[in-house]
């Protein structure tokens, strides 16, 4: 496999290398970091919906730090539909933040500085634009 030239793409593909599924780490680093988040998940069907909500995240920041072809605009949509739900904006951006530490765990020693360069600048970005999208 050829590793992508894009250093987020990258750390996606150094993980997945070394994990076959990232909902649980992320979720654990999650309800540890924030455990205020435990309540926003229901217990029936829950992992479903973590997974889906995990799957959709990394494509949106995939998309976001690569062609933004269309997929990073779910950002701007979940913003408002967490609005909705009561979250707070800082609470929604640090799920992105959760998923570079996760990211960066899993890794280790591949971790360049790169790749958290690259990561520094998307959750900037990020940060910006959910701003925006209010």
């Amino acid at each position: 496999m050829n590793a992508s030239p894009n250093p987020i793409e990258q750390s996606f593909e150094l993980a997945a290398q070394r994990c076959a599924d990232l909902t649980p780490l992320v979720y654990q680093r999650l309800f540890r970091e924030h455990p205020e988040t435990q309540t926003m998940f229901r217990s029936q069907g829950s992992e479903l919906v973590k997974g889906s909500m995990l799957a959709l995240t990394i494509e949106a920041i995939l998309d976001f730090a690569g062609e933004r072809s269309g997929h990073f605009r779910m950002i701007a949509c979940e913003v408002a539909s967490h609005d909705a739900y009561g979250t707070p904006r800082e609470l929604f951006i640090a799920f992105f933040v959760v998923i570079r530490d996760t990211l960066r765990e899993l890794i280790g020693d591949e971790w360049s500085p790169e790749i958290a360069r690259a990561w520094d600048q998307l959750l900037a970005e990020i940060d910006a634009f959910a701003g925006i999208a209010a």
